[in-house]
């Protein structure tokens, strides 16, 4: 009947469908292809290798997969290696770095639900990797002292160590420092192998005269890398984080040889006035960081400031104890006119020490303010007005308004990014007239306009699901244009439409239709 196609349509419709198969599909363009010589044959292996570093790891693993010659090199040509340090990976070793032998920066990790490798994996690692250079180990807990004392004597040119939440004790960091006399960093972190060892039985051994950076974090006896400490003749840098025990005595011998510190990061430790009074002797400070220490005061803070005049970054938590503020902040105005970055935490500055502050340290670049009561609008118009250099400005949670907006964008005509968090007077047209005002100033900024938005959006998502109805989980960013009604302009609204549909995969619709066309 009628609905039946005759021949004559068909082979009309064959022809049709043969010359668009062949239009889009040309077989002469594909030999075409093929038949083209590999111009990367004629290249030295040093050319690709140099190629293959500007890629980054995913790329470099498929470009191994073209041809025998490009995986020899890129394996001949990889200097760093991160590998999952299950127990699984010995049978793997000895194929794995034949390909890989030019490691010299490893990192072995393994998660807390598997058991990791032994000793005689990381033997088996250090007999193939003798130019190894930085080995970071994180949660290795089947490592012993023993394995490590192996691993020192076929790995003597280390200059990077790290370790974290592993079992080895003392002796196994001591066959490093002993046997490793290129030792630069040292960082240990979450050990809990060394519980009761007496201090005198870890010290700097060979890596004395070395070792330039020491960290040590979350450590109940960490005082027994004392006589590490001081027995380091470069150090330049010592981070200690959360470890248990008064740290003043130890920080005194440290500081009285003054072997030319240059950074000190204290971070929840049992330090007080003693310890920065300590830590004032060493002249060539160049950033400090206090961090939760309830014990320092203004004293300790005038005392570094006095003696430590090259300081450049300062970093204070105050930990909202009020017992480091104008008095040790003049001081550093003061005395260290170097001074680039201050970042205050928990500290109530005033126009005092920030109208100083400004006078006296022309250098001062990045400026950062969190959860400061005293930080407001006369606070931020001083620094508006008298920080021409301050080229970073972070404020978050203080009692800044508009009127300290509008202060701060008639002045620092070097500013470049301004970021404002939770500061409950700042409305969000004040952010958006501060961008049209200064268009080439980055300004990051969340205002109480948008989490009434957010707490809006979240009520009414909520209540939907009380009734019965459930929504599918959208950001509250893309939910909050649809909800306030007064619209500067359509922009916004069409940013939000573009992200309601960033999550989704649009391709897939796009074959289907195709497929459905054909």
């Amino acid at each position: 009947m009628g609905q039946s196609t005759s021949a004559a349509g068909n082979s009309i419709l064959n022809r049709r469908r043969s010359k668009s198969f062949t239009l889009k599909f040309p077989i002469e363009s594909i030999e075409s292809e093929i038949s083209q010589p590999d111009y990367t044959s004629s290249l030295p292996d040093e050319c690709l290798a140099l190629v293959f570093q500007f890629l980054n790891s995913g790329n470099r693993k498929r470009c191994a997969l073209v041809c025998r010659r490009w995986m020899i090199v890129e394996g001949q040509n990889r200097y760093r290696l991160s590998l999952h340090a299950r127990s699984d990976l010995i049978t793997s070793i000895p194929s794995l770095f034949s390909r890989f032998d030019s490691v010299t920066k490893l990192s072995l990790k393994c998660d807390r639900r598997s058991v990791s490798i032994g000793d005689e994996a990381l033997v088996k690692i250090s007999l193939r990797c003798r130019n190894l250079k930085r080995l970071k180990l994180r949660a290795c807990r089947e490592l012993t002292d023993v394995g490590m004392a192996a691993f020192a004597e076929n790995c003597k040119d280390l200059k990077i160590f790290s370790c974290g939440s592993c079992d080895f004790g003392a002796k196994g960091v001591k066959a490093v420092l002993d046997h490793c006399s290129n030792l630069e960093e040292l960082s240990i972190k979450r050990l809990r192998g060394f519980t009761d060892i007496a201090p005198e039985m870890i010290g700097p051994g060979v890596a004395a005269s070395s070792l330039k950076s020491i960290c040590l974090k979350e450590l109940y006896n960490g005082q027994c890398f004392g006589p590490v400490i001081v027995g380091a003749k470069n150090l330049k840098s010592l981070k200690l984080f959360r470890c248990s025990g008064d740290w003043d005595l130890l920080l005194q011998e440290m500081a009285g040889k003054d072997h030319g510190v240059v950074e000190i990061h204290l971070e929840r430790m049992q330090v007080s006035d003693v310890a920065l009074s300590a830590i004032s002797y060493c002249s060539s400070l160049e950033s400090l960081h206090l961090v939760k220490t309830p014990e320092c005061t203004n004293f300790g803070l005038a005392a570094i400031a006095e003696k430590c005049k090259r300081l450049r970054k300062l970093h204070i938590d105050g930990w909202k104890a009020n017992l480091i503020g104008d008095e040790g902040l003049v001081a550093v105005a003061k005395f260290c006119s170097q001074l680039q970055e201050l970042v205050l935490i928990g500290v109530n500055p005033t126009t005092l020490s920030l109208g100083m502050l400004a006078a006296k340290c022309l250098n001062l670049e990045r400026l950062a303010l969190c959860g400061c009561d005293t930080f407001g609008d006369p606070e931020l118009s001083c620094i508006a007005a008298k920080c021409p250099a301050l080229r970073k400005l972070c404020i978050k949670n203080c009692p800044i308004s508009d009127v300290g907006i509008e202060n701060l964008a008639n002045g620092c005509p070097g500013l470049t990014k301004v970021k404002i968090k939770k500061c409950k007077g700042v409305l969000g047209g004040c952010a958006d007239w501060l961008r049209t005002v200064r268009p080439m100033l980055s300004v990051n900024a969340d205002t109480m306009e948008q989490e009434h938005e957010e707490a809006a959006s979240n009520d009414i998502v909520g209540g939907s699901q009380e009734n019965g109805i459930e929504f599918p989980q959208l950001n509250s960013q893309i939910m909050a244009p649809s909800i306030a009604s007064s619209s500067r302009n359509r922009s916004g609204y069409f940013k939000s439409g573009i992200g309601l549909f960033s999550g989704m995969s649009l391709v897939p619709c796009t074959s289907r239709q195709r497929r459905a066309s054909r």
